[in-house]
């Protein structure tokens, strides 16, 4: 009888507190494993935060191929569907626009490539790098399986999409397929809502794994940079959406915090924009946004909308690597990161790292590649940052879009101040899993 009891309450605690909690204790262990060179610990760390992060993305594929293509199809019960589509894209794009002007700012004034003492001898060439020939020759597949064991989501998108509008296009003949993928789709959301519930062990696991592995001494040479990502992010996270909430949705930026909180914690953790695709979605329909809008917003900005990998960072990288190789940039370089940002966004495809996207930025600005490889190192510290900016944006431009269409719910927007996994009783009486689609 304790058991059950015990964890009943462990479900009523918070999943921000369960988080928080998860963070301090994987920083503890990670310093204890590290300063105390205590290497099962170490390992023990690896294997928990590997496997959470495994099984985020065992669903990824299948959950963005039939969250797109339902999404599509779902778009024909929402009035004025082309015009919602055509306002989420341009206020993806103003956003990102904003996004990277404040990342090229903060790194043409702290300059963070000089003084690190890092050198050109110091940069490797990655394994695999992004120019504009592989990002558009690679959108299309050439095959069906490939992209889904390679995990290419850019592809997988594509596929998804020529689905849905070819289901559109069929009308009542596709319908058949429709139930089906939306069942596949709710069965998938509910799998990966168990996953999402072992957020806080992940935590330990992910947290610790960072601090046992890098400790503090690798961020000494780059502190100027992660110190420029951590404060381009929060600018844009917590000065420009709530600038823009309260100007052009007219809403109440704490209320956005307070609904959206979960998935931006989550995000920060496992590092990946689709595998919190689940709980933003469920974020923002909490936050008054119609579940039919939401069901197109949430997986395309999953995919798409990268505030924070594709903008903030491949604008003040680019400053720092051209610093390290002493090359200069001019008006034309810094409009050309500009245009990558708002147009390449999605080579990051939702995935953890944004090594594609800066190789995609280096190549356009003919900046040498080994520049990737000084960022390597570094670069799972500053994903925790740069996913959960992702993510904040992610949940923001449905909300505004929503406002400015008078579609928001401003009563459920009001009143939102929990993620529903905070109410797993609740969850646990519904009748059906919890859906990403009407």
């Amino acid at each position: 009888m304790s058991s059950p009891s015990s964890f009943t309450k462990y479900l009523k605690v918070p999943f921000w507190a369960q988080i928080l909690a998860g963070l301090v204790l994987g920083v503890l262990l990670g310093w204890l494993a590290r300063s105390q060179d205590i290497s099962w610990l170490v390992t023990t760390l690896e294997k928990v935060g590997d496997t959470f992060i495994g099984l985020l993305k065992l669903a990824v594929a299948p959950l963005v191929f039939f969250a797109i293509l339902v999404s599509i199809t779902n778009l024909r019960k929402v009035n004025n569907a082309a015009r919602l589509a055509s306002r989420t894209l341009l206020w993806f794009m103003i956003t990102s626009l904003i996004a990277v002007a404040i990342g090229l700012v903060i790194g043409l004034v702290t300059n963070p490539g000089a003084g690190t003492g890092l050198t050109a001898a110091d940069g490797a060439k990655p394994e695999h790098t992004g120019s504009w020939i592989d990002f558009l020759t690679g959108i299309v597949p050439t095959d069906v399986i490939t992209p889904f064991t390679e995990l290419n989501v850019l592809q997988i998108v594509f596929m998804a999409a020529v689905a849905g509008i070819a289901a559109l296009q069929l009308g009542e003949k596709a319908q058949p397929i429709l139930n089906l993928s939306e069942s596949i789709l709710e069965l998938l959301q509910k799998a990966l809502w168990w996953v999402i519930r072992l957020a806080p062990l992940g935590t330990v696991g992910l947290i610790g794994k960072a601090i046992a592995t890098y400790g503090w001494d690798l961020i000494g040479k780059y502190a100027t940079f992660t110190a420029d990502i951590y404060v381009g992010c929060a600018l844009v996270m917590f000065v420009v959406y709530p600038t823009l909430l309260a100007t052009v949705a007219k809403a109440s930026p704490l209320q956005f915090f307070k609904g959206a909180w979960p998935a931006i914690q989550l995000a920060f953790v496992s590092r990946s924009s689709v595998g919190t695709m689940p709980l933003t979605q469920k974020v923002t329909e909490r936050l008054g946004v119609p579940k039919e809008y939401a069901s197109f917003a949430v997986p395309f900005g999953a995919t798409t909308k990268m505030d924070g990998c594709a903008a903030i960072y491949p604008a003040i990288a680019a400053i720092f690597v051209a610093q390290i190789f002493d090359i200069q940039l001019g008006v034309g370089d810094y409009l050309l990161i500009a245009f990558v940002s708002v147009v390449g966004s999605a080579a990051t495809a939702g995935l953890t790292g944004a090594t594609v996207m800066l190789t995609l930025t280096l190549s356009t600005l003919g900046l040498p590649m080994e520049g990737v490889g000084l960022l390597l190192a570094i670069d799972p510290i500053l994903d925790m940052m740069r996913t959960a900016t992702n993510v904040a944006g992610q949940a923001l431009v449905p909300v505004i879009v929503s406002a400015r269409e008078g579609l928001l719910d401003r009563k459920a927007y009001d009143e939102a101040h929990a993620s529903p996994i905070d109410e797993p009783e609740r969850e646990k009486q519904a009748s059906e899993p919890v859906p990403v689609a009407a």
